[in-house]
């Protein structure tokens, strides 16, 4: 919870400064109090409600709010998120930010639950990426979990993973990988994946048995060929896909087999969804 009343307060302090909001300050007596709904004006799943109380809290504690609706809930156009009331001020003050929130992070939900579903009828799952607005990266995870995706790895912390840019400079993906496991030192955690770019490569880290394996801007027909391989010859091993994923094209490559499909466009791309705050 902590890093999230940080997240917050550095929202807020982006938006009111040292100086606060010398617009209702000017016009509003500070002991005017009002209240506010947010309602969505189009169809999506929600994000972000848990962050309506702690914001108006840390704006002024006297804000009473009322949430109508759960993150990951389906929300049609004029649903009534919630409800706000205080001080005029206080409202006012935090309601840009709280819907820059809610309208980003239900954005990135609703787009995942989209790709989600195209997805229906196989095994595969909707991963994210690390592509992720700079200290937003823990709410927008959070979205795509509220959107029925779920999270590949957090950080540079958590998963060895091994890219282009590494293989390219270790020499091929046998070194990269010879170097990876040699670290781990027989240990199972943290998981080993390596990236592919051709059939070739695939076929040369299927031989050392990675955790996973992830199939960079293949085509159909070779994502096929290498499925096809790792059932044969190590079906132990995870297959994700990767690079360019869109509506259009998620079905088939789930169908093709792989464990996992990442989308960086789920969280970096998402258009937000239109969520207003309304003076009552």
């Amino acid at each position: 919870m902590t890093d999230i009343v940080s997240i917050l307060k550095n929202a807020l302090h982006e938006d009111l400064g040292s100086g606060g909001d010398i617009t209702s300050a000017a016009i509003f007596d500070v002991q005017e109090h009002g209240g506010a709904v947010i309602r969505s004006k189009q169809a999506g799943v929600l994000s972000g409600a848990t962050l309506i109380k702690p914001l108006f809290e840390l704006v002024d504690p006297s804000v009473k709010t009322g949430i109508y609706c759960a993150d990951g809930d389906a929300l049609e156009a004029g649903k009534t998120i919630c409800e706000i009331s205080g001080p005029i001020r206080a409202v006012l003050a935090g309601e840009r930010t709280i819907l820059n929130l809610l309208q980003h992070l239900s954005g990135i939900a609703t787009m995942t639950a989209k790709m989600v579903d195209s997805l229906k009828g196989t095994k595969c799952r909707l991963l994210d990426t690390r592509k992720t607005t700079a200290g937003l990266r823990a709410l927008e995870k959070a979205a795509v979990l509220h959107g029925g995706g779920s999270n590949h790895r957090f950080g540079l912390y958590d998963m060895i993973l091994i890219k282009d840019t590494h293989v390219k400079r270790c020499g091929g993906v046998e070194e990269a990988l010879r170097k990876a496991f040699l670290w781990r030192a027989g240990k199972k955690e943290p998981l080993i994946e390596v990236e592919v770019q051709s059939v070739n490569e695939f076929i040369e880290a299927l031989a050392l048995s990675p955790d996973r394996i992830m199939l960079d801007n293949m085509t159909l027909e070779d994502i096929e060929i290498c499925v096809n391989k790792r059932n044969t010859i190590a079906s132990k091993t995870e297959l994700e896909a990767s690079g360019n994923i869109t509506p259009v094209t998620i079905s088939a490559i789930a169908a093709a087999g792989v464990d996992f499909i990442s989308c960086g466009s789920i969280t970096h791309s998402a258009p937000a969804l239109d969520i207003n705050l309304v003076m009552v």
